[in-house]
C-alpha cells in the first residue's frame, strides 16, 4: 500500500509503544473545519457540547499551525498570524504534551486533519496516524457510498 509521499506502508497496524496507545479521543476534520469523525474512549469529564468541542479543537489546530509557521526560523518573510497555510507549507507541528494528555496531529496534502488525544506518556504516533489515514483512504474515500465532506458513519 502506498502512503502519500511515496513511502511504503504495511497493511498491519503499528506496534503499540511501551506505555501503550491509550487513546482518549480521535478527531478527523476536513479542510473547511467540518468534523467528519469524532470518537472518545476515555473521557470522564465533559465540559462542552460536541459542536463547541469540535470548534475549539479545530481553532486550536489552526492557531498552532499559524504560530509554528510564524516562528519558522528558515523563512525570512513572515506572514500575518491567522493567515491559512497550505498543507506541507512552512514549519509544522506533530504533537504536544501536557501533564494530562498528549495531542498528536497529522494533516494530509488534501487538508484532512487527523488528531489523536492520548495518555501523556504515549510515544510518537506518526506511524499510527499514517495507518489511520491509510484506512480512511481504503474504506472511506474509495467507498462509492461516501459523499466527500459528509460525516463518516
Amino acid at each position: 500500500m502506498q502512503f502519500f509521499g511515496g513511502s511504503e506502508i504495511s497493511p498491519s497496524p503499528p506496534v503499540p509503544t511501551a506505555s501503550g496507545n491509550n487513546a482518549h479521543m480521535m478527531y478527523i476534520f476536513n479542510r473547511n473545519g467540518v468534523c467528519l469523525l469524532y470518537r472518545e474512549w476515555n473521557r470522564p469529564l465533559r465540559t462542552l457540547n460536541s459542536q463547541q468541542d469540535h470548534k475549539l479543537m479545530f481553532g486550536l489546530l489552526f492557531s498552532l499551525k499559524s504560530l509554528t509557521a510564524k516562528m519558522d526560523p528558515t523563512i525570512a518573510e513572515r506572514g500575518n498570524l491567522g493567515v491559512p497555510q497550505l498543507p506541507g507549507q512552512g514549519c509544522s507541528f506533530h504533537s504536544f504534551r501536557t501533564n494530562t494528555y498528549k495531542l498528536s496531529f497529522m494533516e494530509t496534502p488534501s487538508g484532512i486533519k487527523f488528531i489523536l488525544v492520548t495518555h501523556p506518556r504515549t510515544g510518537d504516533l506518526r506511524e499510527s496516524l499514517k495507518y489511520i489515514y491509510n484506512l480512511y483512504v481504503e474504506y472511506v474515500v474509495k467507498s462509492p457510498l461516501y459523499s466527500p465532506g459528509s460525516p463518516i458513519r
